[in-house]
């Protein structure tokens, strides 16, 4: 300091130096600020540091202090991350439909063929259904015919009573008259009044069986007043009976085909009536219906 006051030409002199110096350091300053992205990094830090440098060690207290920072280094920062930013490779970001969760995978059916069989319409339902009840019906109401209108004419093999559609195995046939059908309603009403439908119709079976076999007479009017057969025949109670509708019904049954015994059951008796059990000693229990008991 005695050296400054003694040389007051040497002060100003270093005084005007570190004016010169410190407007060197400022035009170099907006130099780099103009050149923005043309000064390289590392010479921006050196600059950086050298300044900061200067800024925390003032070497005299004539320098002016910089209280900011240069601008160019931040400029320059700021580019360079920007182009830095720009070559890095694209990144998928998360959205919020991708942050959705996704929905669970479709479930996989496999699905068998089957064989699927058409039931058949309902009109061809009922058409078949009225067909089939038809054809019952028309069975039906011939059979209900043949009973009402019984056949003029009945065909016999050596062991049975054949049908109507039978009649071309038959070895003989018969002709019913009037009186043979009157005659044998009477004695199915006179031995069976009170007997079930099915015991008249067995009644009038058995004179069936006897007309067809060669042991007995081969007319019905001959098998009926056979004697010592028919009990309403020797007490007259044949001649005073009138047949009613189960008997004629049960008769038409019989001679239309319907048989409630065997064809070899040639007898029957009441064993609650009877005073004769010759029959029941002697021959082949078949069947028993209602009172009457038969036999072969």
């Amino acid at each position: 300091m005695v050296i400054f006051k003694q040389n007051r030409c040497i002060a100003l002199l270093v005084g005007v130096i570190l004016v010169c110096f410190s407007s060197i350091s400022l035009m170099n300053s907006e130099r780099v600020s103009e050149g923005k992205n043309t000064v390289p990094m590392n010479k921006l830090q050196t600059t950086h540091a050298s300044a900061a440098s200067v800024l925390s060690h003032p070497a005299t207290t004539g320098v002016k202090r910089i209280t900011e920072s240069p601008k160019p280094m931040l400029y320059t920062t700021v580019a360079d991350l920007r182009l830095n930013w720009n070559s890095k490779p694209a990144v998928n970001w998360f959205t919020p439909d991708k942050l959705k969760p996704q929905s669970a995978a479709k479930k996989v059916t496999i699905q068998t063929k089957a064989t699927v069989v058409k039931a058949p319409p309902a009109t061809a339902q009922k058409a078949l259904g009225q067909a089939a009840a038809k054809g019952s019906q028309t069975v039906k109401q011939a059979k209900t015919a043949s009973q009402q209108h019984p056949p003029a004419k009945l065909f016999f093999s050596r062991t049975q009573l054949l049908s109507q559609e039978q009649q071309a195995q038959a070895t003989w046939s018969y002709a019913v008259s009037d009186e043979d059908l009157l005659l044998l309603q009477k004695i199915v009403m006179a031995e069976a009044e009170g007997e079930p439908y099915q015991g008249k119709v067995a009644v009038a079976n058995v004179v069936l069986n006897r007309l067809r076999s060669a042991n007995f007479p081969d007319t019905i009017y001959k098998v009926i007043y056979q004697k010592s057969q028919f009990s309403p025949v020797a007490n007259g109670r044949l001649k005073r009976v009138k047949p009613n509708k189960d008997s004629i019904k049960a008769v038409n049954a019989a001679l239309s085909g319907v048989k409630e015994v065997t064809d070899d059951t040639y007898f029957f008796l009441s064993l609650k009536l009877a005073q004769d059990l010759t029959v029941h000693h002697s021959q082949e229990y078949a069947k028993t219906i209602g009172n009457h008991t038969f036999y072969k």
